[in-house]
């Protein structure tokens, strides 16, 4: 922490000296969120259980970011700060569960009343390369997704750099050390789903080639130190028939196998509560497709995706380390749905989505979608049968086109859960409302 707080400092230091010059403040952003979410985890299978198994929850956050502009010169230099605010509006002790990502716990296991935390970046540009060092980093990577389902984001601490010199070709790569939970104010290592070691090597690397304007490759490799290492490959294509229709092509490959203690007490990986061929090891092999059709306001998803008999997917996720805010994570499959994840060994899932633009009908910033999953031949822990489950997931979303509030967010989300057999999560009904607001300052 010494190390990389005084590495910071120092950065901030030079930035400082050359703060005005042009371009630093003339590209300056300030911008504030505000985040109003209610949240109904309705676990159906245990109604009358004592405590209540359910979280039915509200809370309003507060994010501050300003984004500086670069100083002039070869090498331009700038800084990004953030400011994170929760605060808990309702919800009682009896509604409240320990080990929640939306809201941290007090120690008479009621939620917090609020939790802050501080966050900031420095970053360097060379022709069109960008260097950025600090811990308020948000990757979207095929490799790693910075999760935002809540109140405040989950942020990483490390340094990235981007790089786009040649045409259409992108270069990413970074290492990151530590994660910030999106309920927490505290930082934790990194880890997977069952591992209560704290790693702080997360070495990535990956290129995004744009062959023709239609047409992306992508490949991406990740190693987070003594849990896994793995291979990801991309190919996104856009058939552009019609100024009104279109057809979307999105495939994708994960190979991921062990590292270093991988599979030692504390570096075990619990195949997200599934079968593992080789026990507490990371082995795992996932392919997907999907297929849009857009045509007007209409848009129709379908998809398959595969995981391996070996082993259940893996990415990061530090919801096992004692910090109990810091789990909450998103990856990068189609299958990373409101409830469930259908990412078991030997699952096969079919899913689809259909979605409309009411702008079409005369009313912008109207948005719906109504999308459904339904997982088979997931391997139970034992190894012996196996389990199915469904979702079906609804959102309607509405965002204020003029007037004062404009840019004025409402959506309204409602997930189903159901599954059959041992390695199935619980029944559940989940609701959640969330109202988002941005207001730029300069």
């Amino acid at each position: 922490m010494y190390k990389s707080s005084l590495a910071l400092a120092v950065a901030l230091g030079v930035i400082a000296q050359s703060a005005g010059a042009a371009g630093f403040i003339e590209d300056s952003k300030l911008s504030l969120s505000s985040r109003t979410m209610y949240f109904n985890d309705d676990n159906r299978e245990a109604p009358d259980a004592k405590p209540r198994p359910d979280t039915r929850e509200s809370g309003q956050g507060f994010k501050l970011d300003y984004i500086s502009g670069f100083t002039q010169g070869t090498v331009g230099f700038g800084v990004d700060a953030q400011a994170l605010w929760g605060i808990h509006l309702d919800g009682g002790k009896g509604y409240h569960a320990n080990g929640s990502s939306f809201f941290p716990s007090d120690s008479d296991g009621s939620a917090e009343k609020q939790w802050a935390r501080l966050g900031a970046n420095a970053k360097a540009r060379f022709s069109k390369t960008e260097v950025h060092y600090g811990s308020a980093l948000a990757p979207n990577l095929p490799i790693l997704v910075a999760n935002d389902g809540r109140l405040l984001p989950q942020t990483f601490e490390g340094g990235t750099i981007q790089s786009k010199e040649i045409d259409n070709l992108t270069i990413n790569a970074g290492q990151l050390t530590h994660a910030m939970g999106r309920a927490s104010s505290n930082r934790t290592g990194l880890a997977v789903a069952g591992g209560v070691q704290e790693s702080n090597k997360f070495r990535y690397g990956g290129l995004d080639y744009k062959l023709t304007k239609d047409l992306t490759l992508q490949y991406y490799y990740s190693n987070l130190e003594d849990y896994y290492k793995q291979h990801f490959l991309g190919l996104t294509h856009l058939f552009q028939i019609d100024q009104d229709q279109s057809f979307k092509t999105d495939l994708r490959y994960f190979d991921s196998s062990k590292d270093g203690k991988n599979g030692q007490t504390g570096y075990f990986f619990n195949n997200n509560g599934g079968y593992a061929k080789d026990k507490n090891e990371v082995n795992n092999k996932t392919w997907s497709a999907m297929f849009t059709y857009t045509l007007g306001g209409h848009a129709l998803m379908l998809g398959h995706q595969q995981v391996n008999d070996d082993g259940g997917f893996v990415w990061l996720n530090q919801g096992s380390l004692v910090d109990e805010g810091a789990g909450g994570a998103s990856f990068y499959l189609f299958t990373d749905s409101m409830i469930n994840q259908f990412a078991k060994a030997g699952e096969n899932t079919t899913f689809g989505q259909y979605s409309y633009d009411f702008a079409r009908l005369g009313v912008p910033g109207l948005k719906a979608s109504v999308a459904y999953l339904r997982g088979e031949d997931g391997r139970n822990q034992n190894g012996h049968g196996t389990f199915s489950e469904w979702e079906r997931d609804a959102r309607v979303d509405y965002v204020l086109q003029d007037g004062v509030l404009k840019g004025l967010g409402f959506s309204l989300r409602q997930g189903v859960y159901r599954g059959t057999g041992t390695s199935s999560a619980n029944d559940k009904d989940q609701t959640r409302f969330i109202v988002n607001y941005t207001y730029a300052f300069m």
